[in-house]
């Protein structure tokens, strides 16, 4: 059986890093068993929580404006067409410093759970 979804008609929620989400795939939006995936915006000046997941991996690919991402001890440029892996376990934060919106898609793997979100600031 397939599953649809339209990122017009998804809902938006904010995580427990400040991330504002629309997912198309999890457990919020539709039976996704292992893994999700989502729309994520950081607003103009904005920034995500310094934080890291325990069991999840993430894969961010960026689509519009322009950012600086932190993983690990190593911090760099982002934009649209960046694809980044995050490990499970590695602390990673994410500014807009650019003056549009910072869009990105998410993939986690398991889907998104905020239990498995660790703050670390």
């Amino acid at each position: 059986m397939a599953h649809r979804s339209r990122l017009d008609t998804a809902r938006p929620f904010i995580t427990d890093d400040g991330s504002t989400i629309r997912e198309l795939a999890g457990r919020v939006s539709l039976p996704s068993v292992n893994q999700s995936f989502a729309e994520a915006r950081v607003p103009p000046g904005g920034s995500t929580i310094h934080h890291h997941h325990v069991v999840a991996e993430e894969i961010y690919w960026f689509t519009a404006g322009s950012g600086r991402l932190l993983v690990g001890d190593e911090e760099f440029d982002v934009g649209p067409g960046d694809c980044v892996l995050i490990a499970p376990g590695t602390d990673h934060k994410l500014w807009n410093p650019g003056p549009d919106e910072l869009v990105l898609f998410c993939c986690c793997s398991p889907p998104y759970d905020p239990a498995d979100t660790v703050l670390v600031e």
